[in-house]
């Protein structure tokens, strides 16, 4: 690969951790982010793992990015891949080319590093990309990291093909190379995904952590997206539980950092570099004592701190919270609302009522915020355009209630995951003219309006409900460019070898049908999904179409299973 670029960015980093001086007999590790450094320096996941190896006296590690890279080992034992958006594989393969790595793991031999690679991307369903790595790494790194790194260091002598064997045998590991799977013809269903040996498990179970310790930044630089943050992660997973939030049902349970052993001293300790501070989690309003951590950040010496909160939950929007964030530099406010008809509410599980949404907005203005973002969705199962009539209708309500607080509805159409509620559901196709809809009645409110891509929807959707057969589609699309038009036309050539766009995208899958990510076990099991499915049925009557098959199983409360289990939020 070539020379590290000019004007490196790790010269500007502060580093909040010490890392260890590598052993001679130490393993080099290249860890990569398939991105820009500017947004893998960024990413709370990155810099603690890339903490994590540099704290091992037996790793060598160093790190790459798009643009810029530590110098590389020659041959590097290992190469790991943080992902954390779905387009970033295109990345990852040209990382893999330019250290000339085999694209598919089959095609790689002893001489050649084993590729792993973990985040929420392939945690919640990698089979899109199983071809290409040998190792992913599913759920919380804490403890499955080091858990990972002793089985390898314990097997310094192995060939390639025993160390992928023990390795599948560490819980969280998963080796897909390890794994068959079966379809129904080559444009069917899947039939079946089986371990191809008797000793290793049948499904490979993400690993939660349980402690009260979350994450901090471990580097602190001028050259992050957000310029000099300090990160601390708040709260992991939500408690809210809505029937489509990826954050919430495959981190789960809710988990909060504990005030005085965790946040106060990860904060202090940023704060002696930066002025910047971020406040990280899926619903970090909700953490039990966040208003104590609020008066903590409110006290004088932290004046001229810039406070940014990922998320707020709606109806934690106090005249407070509102001044607290003026005093401290922000000037708008972000909340998920997801629709402006309770009705689709209720079937998302958004426990939120209209009221609420407008005290937020008074009480936002009123703490001196100038700007508030709601988030929506269209498309939402069993939607309707009246339900799009209402979420106009409180945009307009809004502007009344909070008069000079600027308003902006940002709107994505609703796209399946995998281990929730709604991953048996197709995205709408009809979303598109939704968007469209919404836009044309705010503009005439004059109210801003911010759609994302339907397109992007639809790519996301199929590689969220993808399977291994997309690899080959992936490798062509790459070639012609990312866009919806590219994949429509790889589908295109490869018609009769794989199911059509359709099947993946739009189609609503029956409740019995094997899904691309059944070996990989998630928080809750897939009855206990149907279940909370079901409990939408209730409220959607367009639902009712879903092939559903009856599962007798007893399901805890949301707050019994957030105890006994113990966003939109991507670190």
């Amino acid at each position: 690969m070539a020379s590290p670029v000019v004007n490196s960015p790790f010269q500007d980093e502060v580093l909040l951790f010490d890392p260890v001086a590598p052993a001679d007999s130490a393993l080099s590790v290249v860890f990569a982010f398939p991105n820009e450094y500017s947004v893998g320096i960024t990413s709370l996941g990155y810099q603690i793992v890339w903490a994590t190896l540099a704290r091992r006296a037996d790793l060598a590690v160093s790190r790459l990015f798009t643009d810029h890279h530590e110098p590389l080992p020659p041959n590097p034992d290992l190469l790991g891949f943080s992902v954390s958006w779905e387009l970033d594989y295109v990345n990852i393969l040209t990382l893999l080319e330019s250290l000339h790595i085999p694209l598919r793991a089959e095609e790689r031999d002893n001489s050649h590093p084993l590729v792993f690679g973990g985040g929420p991307v392939l945690t919640a369903n990698p089979e899109p990309f199983a071809a290409f790595f040998d190792v992913i790494l599913l759920g919380d790194g804490e403890t499955l990291l080091d858990n990972f790194l002793d089985r390898i260091v314990a097997l310094p002598s192995a060939s390639r093909a025993e160390q992928l064997h023990e390795l599948a045998q560490v819980p969280g590991v998963y080796v897909p190379s390890l794994y068959h799977v079966t379809y129904d013809g080559p444009t069917g269903g899947i039939l079946a995904i089986e371990p191809i040996a008797s000793d290793l498990p049948a499904t490979v179970q993400k690993q939660t952590y349980r402690g009260n310790v979350l994450s901090a930044s471990t580097v602190v630089t001028p050259r992050a997206a957000w310029e000099n943050i300090f990160m601390v992660e708040v709260v992991r997973s939500c408690p809210e539980m809505c029937r489509f939030c990826l954050a919430s049902y495959l981190t789960l349970p809710f988990r909060t950092a504990s005030l005085e052993g965790s946040l106060i001293p990860a904060i202090e300790r940023g704060l002696a570099v930066t002025n910047r501070l971020g406040l990280l989690g899926a619903s970090v309003t909700q953490h039990p004592e966040f208003e104590i951590l609020l008066g903590y950040l409110n006290q004088s010496k932290f004046d001229d701190i810039r406070l940014s909160i990922a998320s707020v939950r709606t109806n934690t929007v106090t005249p407070h919270l509102a001044e607290a964030l003026t005093r401290h530099g922000t000037r708008s406010i972000t909340i998920a609302v997801e629709s402006g008809s309770e009705r689709v509410r209720q079937i998302v599980n958004k426990k939120l009522a209209t009221e609420d949404i407008e005290q937020a907005a008074v009480n936002a203005r009123a703490g001196g915020l100038s700007a508030m973002k709601l988030y929506g969705m269209a498309g939402v199962p069993g939607e309707t355009l009246e339900d799009l009539e209402q979420t106009m209708a409180l945009m307009v309500r809004l502007k009344k209630a909070a008069p000079g607080l600027r308003l902006t509805l940002g709107c994505s159409t609703f796209v399946p995951k995998a281990h929730t509620p709604f991953q048996w559901c197709g995205v709408n196709p009809e979303a598109e003219k939704r968007l469209k809809f919404l836009q044309k009645q705010l503009s005439k409110n004059g109210l801003n309006f911010r759609p994302e891509s339907y397109n992007w929807s639809v790519i996301q959707a199929l590689i969220s409900r993808g399977d291994r057969r997309l690899t080959p589609l992936l490798e062509q699309v790459r070639h012609y460019g990312d866009s919806l038009g590219s994949y429509k036309r790889a589908f295109k050539e490869m018609k009769g070898q794989l199911p059509p766009l359709e099947f993946y995208v739009h189609d609503t899958w029956a409740i019995d049908q094997p899904l691309p990510w059944d070996h990989l076990q998630g928080p809750l099991p897939k009855a206990t999904l149907q279940k909370h499915l079901e409990s939408s049925l209730a409220v959607g009557e367009a639902l009712q179409t879903l092939p559903l098959h009856p599962v007798e199983v007893e399901v805890a409360s949301a707050e019994q299973m957030q105890k006994g289990l113990s966003r939109r939020s991507y670190y």
